[in-house]
C-alpha cells in the first residue's frame, strides 16, 4: 500500500530543496503565493524588533514580545526568535503570519537537505536558502506584507558566531559584530554602538541586547519593553559550539530587572567608555 499509491515525483530522488519541490507540487502552500486583499492588509499583525550580537564563543539573538496591528497591541508575548536547526536561528520582523510560515518552511528546508545529503548545510548555504525564500515573498512585500528576518548561526568550520541580515529582495549582508531589524532597529543599533565591545562574554552580550531592546522600546511605540506586572521579558537565544539553546527565563528576568534598576537613576542607559 503506502508508496505504491504515491505519485512518481514523491518516490523518485529529487533535489535538496524542499521549497523547490513544494513549488512544483503545491505552489499555493508557499508563504508568498497568495494575494492579499484590502481587508487583510488592514488587519495584519506585525512583529517588531530583533537584535543579535556576537561574543567570544558564539552569538546571541533576542526579540521583544510585542506584536502590533496598526496602533493596537495585538499580542504581548509573541515569540519572534525560532531555532532553525541545531546551530542556527531566525528572528522575525514584519508580517508575523507570513514570517512564521517562512520560518517553518526554512526549518523543513534544512532538515530535508540533511536527509538527502547526509550532512548539514554550511552556514553560507543556510543563509542562501533563506535568501531564496525571502525573494519568493517579494510579490507580497510589494503589497505591504514584507518579511525581514535576521539570521544567526554558529559556524563550526570558522569556530565563531555569525549574523546575516536581508532586505525584502533577498539580498544578504553579513554583520560582523551586531545588527537589528524591525521598527525599533535604528534605536537598538544606536544603543549597541555604545554598549558592544570585542571579546565580550555571553552574559555581557545578553545584557547588551536587553539594554538595546529597552532603548528601542523607549523610542519606538511598536516595540514592547519589559512588562513588570505580567513578568514578560525579551526572548533570548544563544548559539555556541554546543548548539542552540534558549536562555533561562529567570536568568533573563534577572538581567532585565538589573537594567530597569539602573534606568531609575540613569533613564538613558549606561554611558559608553571613552577609551
Amino acid at each position: 500500500m503506502g508508496s505504491a499509491m504515491l505519485p512518481e515525483d514523491f518516490r523518485s530522488v529529487g533535489g535538496t530543496s524542499f521549497a523547490d519541490f513544494l513549488a512544483t507540487q503545491a505552489p499555493e502552500m508557499l508563504p508568498g503565493a497568495r494575494q492579499a486583499t484590502a481587508g487583510e492588509l488592514a488587519g495584519v499583525t506585525h512583529g517588531t524588533t530583533i537584535v543579535a550580537a556576537t561574543f567570544d564563543k558564539g552569538v546571541v539573538m533576542a526579540g521583544d514580545r510585542r506584536a502590533t496591528m496598526g496602533n493596537v497591541i495585538a499580542q504581548r508575548d509573541i515569540q519572534k526568535v525560532f531555532p532553525t536547526d541545531e546551530y542556527s536561528c531566525v528572528g522575525i520582523a514584519g508580517t508575523a503570519g507570513i514570517a512564521i510560515e517562512m520560518t517553518r518552511l526554512f526549518q523543513v528546508e534544512l532538515e530535508h537537505y540533511e536527509k538527502i545529503e547526509g550532512a548539514t548545510l554550511s552556514t553560507d548555504g543556510k543563509a542562501n536558502r533563506l535568501a531564496t525564500l525571502i525573494r519568493g515573498n517579494l510579490g507580497m512585500a510589494m503589497q505591504g506584507l514584507a518579511v525581514v528576518p535576521l539570521f544567526a548561526a554558529y559556524d563550526l568550520a570558522a569556530g565563531c558566531g555569525r549574523i546575516v541580515a536581508f532586505d525584502v529582495t533577498g539580498n544578504k549582508n553579513e554583520e560582523r559584530t551586531f545588527h537589528s531589524v524591525g521598527s525599533g532597529s535604528t534605536f537598538a543599533r544606536g544603543s549597541l554602538k555604545k554598549l558592544y565591545s570585542e571579546g565580550m562574554d555571553e552574559r555581557s552580550a545578553v545584557t547588551a541586547v536587553i539594554q538595546a531592546l529597552y532603548d528601542a522600546a523607549d523610542d519606538d511605540t511598536a516595540t514592547g519593553g519589559p512588562d513588570l506586572t505580567r513578568r514578560i521579558f525579551p526572548l533570548v537565544s544563544v548559539i555556541t559550539a554546543d548548539g542552540y539553546r534558549t536562555w533561562d527565563e529567570d536568568a533573563t528576568a534577572g538581567i532585565a530587572d538589573e537594567v530597569i534598576t539602573g534606568r531609575m537613576s540613569r533613564p538613558d542607559g549606561p554611558a559608553a567608555p571613552l577609551t
